[in-house]
């Protein structure tokens, strides 16, 4: 058994700025991360144009800003890359293939027992800390429902996770099902690629620009949320107009609103209302 006096589970952004903080405090801890790197979200998982949404300032780890030459939007590339550094400068070293299966808290010892799976042994470990601190993300495990008919459906069948890009797409039918950022981007890369390209939108969505969203949350700062919601749809109706007629409506909520009741994000338009309003996305 191993004893630190915290235990974060999770090497993802999130992870890692904890680990920092600690490290600047000299507060020992471990880091347990199931996977075999750090910030396996955007090293393995993601698309090869994802950009950030928000702006760098919005979106940069404690205690180490990114680089002046970094433009306002950092590609998945320049995000990585600073990763890279953030975990060489501040000496972060995690356990990796551990895979956390029990996390107990006893009332008397006031300490937290780890169980975690050794994935490449196969093993079970066992750590022990006054502190557990959970940062496991919101998009840990992929998801594909079951679906009528898909398992003989005879096409290509991808979940996000996978796509990198729409290359091997040209002149191909490709529907994306999924109108989050994901899949909207997704759509996009796939037109830009010659494929004919549908997009599955089951909700209402909040279309705004990534500007709205800057303005957005930095009005939130000064002024209640219902305010800046009002805001951000009178904007959205100015800029993006009559939804309708692309197949597409607003919900009732506003777009903050809707984040922090239910954690549904407002779709960040880079580019796709323009595909769809041209009835290149479907």
């Amino acid at each position: 058994m191993q004893e630190q006096p915290v235990i974060i589970i999770g090497a993802g952004p999130s992870g890692l700025a904890t680990a920092a903080s600690l490290n600047l405090h000299s507060i020992p801890y471990i880091i347990l991360e199931r996977e075999d790197c750090f910030a396996s979200l955007w090293k393995k998982y993601a698309y090869d144009r994802l950009h950030l949404h928000l702006h760098k300032q919005l979106c940069q780890l404690p205690h180490l800003p990114f680089p002046h030459s970094y433009p306002r939007f950092i590609s998945k590339q320049q995000f990585v890359s600073y990763l890279d550094d953030y975990v060489s400068h501040f000496k972060i070293t995690p356990l990796y293939c551990r895979c956390v299966e029990l996390a107990v808290f006893d009332e008397i010892t006031k300490e937290w027992t780890v169980k975690v799976r050794n994935l490449g042994s196969g093993e079970v470990e066992e750590f022990r800390g006054r502190f557990l601190v959970v940062a496991s993300g919101e998009a840990t495990d992929p998801y594909t429902p079951e679906i009528e008919g898909l398992k003989s459906f005879p096409g290509d069948v991808l979940h996000s996770t996978q796509f990198k890009n729409g290359k091997a797409f040209r002149d191909k039918n490709v529907l994306v099902v999924g109108s989050g950022n994901s899949g909207m981007e997704i759509a996009m890369d796939l037109a830009n690629h010659g494929a004919k390209t549908s997009i599955v939108v089951r909700s209402p969505v909040h279309i705004l620009s990534r500007e709205m969203v800057y303005l957005g949350l930095n009005l939130l700062k000064y002024i209640p949320l219902n305010m800046v919601d009002w805001l951000m749809v009178m904007l959205s109706k100015l800029v993006y107009r009559e939804l309708s007629k692309y197949g597409l409506s607003r919900p009732k909520e506003g777009p903050f609103f809707m984040k922090v009741a239910d954690g549904k994000y407002p779709v960040l338009d880079v580019g796709t209302y323009s595909k769809i309003k041209s009835r290149e996305i479907q």
